[in-house]
């Protein structure tokens, strides 16, 4: 088949969702300049550039009683910082918990029921147990086409490991398995790697 999405698809669901997979998940963290804290997960996100470290993410839909996109675009224009939190599997109905509209004042860590610790280089909260979680400074956002579609750029300027998932000096993601998203309401996990060496090395 064929279609311009202006058309229109005319199936069930929209096919585009379960194109581009499986796509990371960055489980944002942000707080707000009142010191309201926000958690959410958004899987138009990935890293854009090794040096400096920077990662992007999309947030593509509003709130009622925002008037800035979602909560974490709205913190995250407030005090220009934010943190991407990796999720593994063990965690996946704890990052399902936070994904539900909320009032803009509900803290997700509390919601869910999710350890915050403090982030070293920002002032931020992040989930104290996430194998892996990167401290963010703001550098744009991008006001993309359609209603409330944001794409928010930070550079990286801390990065925490967890202990448990270094394995002879390398990040082992099998050691925690990360949740990535499919189309629809499907996930997966990636348990298996193989390598190839590039024509170059």
């Amino acid at each position: 088949m064929f279609y311009r999405p202006e058309d229109g698809h005319g199936l069930p669901h929209n096919p585009f969702n379960a194109i581009v997979t499986p796509r990371p998940i960055g489980w944002i963290s942000s707080r707000g300049a009142d010191g309201s804290n926000n958690l959410a997960p958004y899987s138009f996100f990935n890293a854009v550039a090794y040096v400096p470290p920077q990662v992007m993410f999309s947030s593509t839909s509003g709130k009622s009683d925002r008037a800035e996109g979602k909560d974490s675009v709205a913190n995250i224009l407030e005090t220009g910082v934010f943190c991407v939190n990796i999720v593994e599997y063990a965690m996946r109905d704890k990052m399902n918990a936070t994904s539900q509209t909320l009032p803009k004042d509900t803290d997700e860590f509390v919601h869910a029921g999710i350890e915050m610790a403090e982030a070293e280089t920002i002032n931020c909260g992040y989930v104290a147990k996430a194998p892996a979680v990167l401290e963010c400074k703001l550098t744009q956002v991008v006001t993309l086409p359609g209603e409330m579609n944001r794409l928010v750029l930070g550079e990286v300027t801390g990065i925490h490991i967890r202990d448990d998932t270094l394995v002879n000096g390398r990040f082992d993601i099998t050691t925690f398995q990360p949740l990535s998203r499919l189309g629809y309401r499907d996930y997966t996990v990636v348990k298996d790697l193989f390598e190839l060496t590039r024509p170059d090395d």
